[in-house]
This record gives structure tokens, sequence and C-alpha cells, in this order.
């Protein structure tokens, strides 16, 4: 089964690509069935399976999803975007944007408020799935450990104070309607401006979606004896002034130092576990007290955590001079 959640994943990433190029061979069932081995019917299958939606429902609202952007973030005719993502004309594809968002084109593009693009689906989970690798020299055995000063920002998010790791974040999220994994990653893949965003999808923090713990008091007690939130969001600019969907919450995040453990590219079917207990192992050994900083473990602090396979693992964290403590 493990070998179809990949596939699938691969169909995903095949369409946003094919989107972006406007390669319509490449988005097609019949292309991607001849690509896997397998007939139409059996691939439609297997996808409906995984995903829970059909293969023509997927193509369909991610297509609407690419448009959207576009109508939000630029000034094209609505005409021009209707043709160019494939609709035969300005009212068919305004019949689809209200179908699928509630609005038309014109009125998202008056009122760009945050709606769920709806084809958050994320099969093959390097989070979710344990793929531990045996080969250590495909890794390098460095992890980079810097200091960096961050401008102050906006984190919107929603947290879980009792939550212990990405699984079981999402599985207690699901308990609260409006909070499941799909309505909150296609909500945030609506808002615009996000600081990290580098056009990956909800996979991957390239999407400007990320971890965090937040050191709140009523938090799980963590390994280094602090008690942390584990939250789910996006940072967005300090004078960010947009809506904020009402099943999150938004908090202000002054300038500060952290200190960054970062490793580079890897390969998240194989090397994921490796990686992690790298990064782990340079946590716990790293030296606060040689390098001038300690651990920020002030109530409010926010710890990110970034996971993009292609770019980088890497978790930063909140420190401050040792002589602003005496």
């Amino acid at each position: 089964m493990n070998e179809w959640y990949r596939s699938i994943q691969n169909i995903i990433n095949i369409i946003d690509e094919s989107i972006k190029q406007k390669n319509d061979e490449e988005m097609s069932l019949a292309f991607l069935a001849r690509r896997l081995g397998y007939s139409e019917f059996y691939v439609s299958r297997k996808f409906k399976e995984i995903s829970g939606m059909s293969f023509r429902d997927y193509l369909r609202y991610r297509t609407l999803a690419f448009a959207l952007n576009e109508v939000r973030d630029t000034d094209k005719g609505l005409l021009d975007i209707a043709l160019e993502y494939g609709f035969s004309s300005h009212e068919a594809f305004s019949r689809a944007f209200r179908e699928a968002y509630g609005l038309s084109p014109g009125e998202y593009r008056k009122n760009p408020c945050p709606v769920s693009l709806r084809t958050v689906i994320k099969p093959f989970d390097c989070y979710l799935t344990y793929m531990g690798g045996k080969d250590m020299a495909n890794i390098s055995d460095d992890i980079k450990i810097y200091f960096v000063t961050i401008p102050a920002h906006k984190y919107l998010h929603i947290r879980n104070y009792e939550s212990i790791g990405y699984w079981d974040f999402w599985q207690k999220q699901a308990q609260i309607p409006g909070q499941d994994h799909e309505t909150i990653c296609g909500l945030l893949d609506g808002i615009k401006g996000k600081l990290d965003d580098m056009g990956g999808t909800a996979s991957n923090s390239g999407s400007g979606q990320l971890m965090a713990f937040i050191n709140e008091p009523t938090g799980r007690i963590c390994s280094w004896g602090i008690p942390l939130a584990e939250s789910y969001g996006v940072r967005l600019p300090a004078d960010y002034s947009g809506e904020v969907p009402e099943q999150m919450q938004i908090m202000d995040v002054p300038e500060g130092e952290y200190i960054v453990f970062e490793h580079g590219p890897f390969n998240f079917e194989t090397e994921n576990q490796m990686v992690e207990q790298k990064i782990e192992v340079a946590m716990k050994s790293f030296d606060y007290s040689a390098s001038g900083y300690s651990l920020d473990t002030a109530p409010g602090k926010v710890f990110y955590f970034y996971h993009d396979p292609d770019r980088f693992w890497k978790y930063i964290r909140p420190v401050r001079k040792i002589q602003n403590d005496k």
C-alpha cells in the first residue's frame, strides 16, 4: 500500500507542475495511468480510495485553486484567467468558482477573504509514515548551526495543548468542528502574503505552512522541561490586516534572536528518520554557554519547525544573550 501512497503523491505533484506549465496532456488520467502502468479505471479507483476525492473533482478543484491565486494576486482580466485555465467562457469559470468557494471571481477580487481551496491531499506523508533509512553514507554528517535575527511578524494559527507530534495533533484537531487538516490547510492556502510561501504545497513548508511550538503555561511539558502547545499556521507581515478565519488565532511575534539547526535536502522516503536523529543530537549536545546565548523559554515564545525535504529540515529556537539574564 505504501507504494500506492507514493504513486498518488507523485500524481498530485505532476498535476501541480502541469497546471503551472499549462501542460494539459500530463494532467490527463490517460497519461498518468500509462506512466504508472495501470488502467485508467484502476488508477481512478485507487486515487479516490486514498485521497477521498475523485480524480476528476481533484483536477477541477486544483485548477480552480491556481486560478483563484491569479484572481487575487494579479490584475489580469477574469476572462483571460478563465481561458488560461481551460474554462470555455467567463460564465463557465464563474459558475465553477462559485460552486467551489461560494462567491464569484469578481466578488472575491473585491474582497479576497480566506476560503478553503479544498485540494489539500497528502497521501504520502513523511510525518505520518515511518520510512527509516539505513545508508548513513547518503546523508551529510553536517548540521548547520547559526544565529539569526527574525524581524517582527504575525503568526496565524491553530494550537493544541495536549497533542504530542504531528499525527496526534491532527487526530485531535479532527475532533473539533472546522479544525481538521483539510479545512485548515485549505484556508491557509488561500491567505495572501505568507512570509515563507515558496510556491510549494501543503505537504511541505514551501507553501508557507509550518508547525510551531508556543510556550504556554497550559501546554504539555516537553523534553527540556517547559510547557509547549503545538500549533500549525503561517507567518505573516507585521502589518497584516486581513481577515482572520474564525477558527484560528493570530499573535504578534516581536523581533528576536534565534538559533537555527538545519539539515540540507534529503530523500524523505529513506532518510527522514536519520535526519531527525542527527538534528535531535545536535540540539541536545549544543553548548549554549560557550555561544554567549541561552535558550529563551519565556512565555509566549515561538519555536518554529520547517520540514521541506527538497530544501531543508530545520528547527528555529528563540534565544537571548546570556549577559541579559544577569
